[in-house]
């Protein structure tokens, strides 16, 4: 995003009031994303700290390919959660998150709405790891093949393919229910 580059290049030059915006502007989306991995809210937030520590202390080396500043983001917080499971062994429990990470107005959903979004929660924790993190950025977060590509260091194809995979996993998941 061309509104961003400003920051992204005072946060470069050592300017933490143009890294706090980045942060601010960030924080929701990866936090999101960890916790949906991980489904525990202290990792959630230890991790999501990590990843906007390593990216203020890495950012200098941060260099536009073509993909946007959060792809980056999320390559960080993907490694993060990647070496969170490398030294603690727990499954991801999506089920047992709440609806509101979902959408914005989850308050106002009507309790059948509530019962599918439980049921789609548990079926995606189902999935392989890869599977996951591509439907929860594709679906969720409303990432581009691209995005997605970049951040799991993966082929546009491979997402296509993973995808794919993870949706049919999902029909046959859902179908059984």
């Amino acid at each position: 995003m061309k509104e961003e580059e400003p920051f992204i290049k005072k946060a470069q030059a050592g300017e933490a009031e143009a890294f706090g915006w980045i942060y601010d502007r960030y924080i929701k989306q990866i936090y999101r994303f960890v916790y949906l991995k991980v489904s525990h809210r202290a990792n959630a937030e230890d991790l999501t700290q990590q990843v906007f520590m390593s990216a203020w202390e890495n950012i200098s080396n941060y260099k536009t390919q073509g993909f946007p500043f959060s792809s980056w983001l999320y390559r960080i917080a993907n490694n993060a959660v990647i070496d969170h499971y490398r030294t603690d062994r727990r499954h991801v429990a999506i089920d047992s998150l709440p609806e509101d990470l979902f959408a914005e107005e989850a308050p106002n959903r009507k309790i059948e709405q509530q019962s599918e979004i439980q049921e789609i929660k548990k079926a995606i924790g189902g999935l392989e790891q890869d599977q996951q993190s591509v439907v929860v950025m594709k679906f969720i977060e409303e990432m581009t093949n691209k995005e997605i590509a970049a951040v799991l260091d993966k082929s546009e194809g491979a997402i296509r393919v993973i995808q794919h995979r993870a949706m049919k996993k999902l029909k046959d998941i859902l179908s059984q229910t």
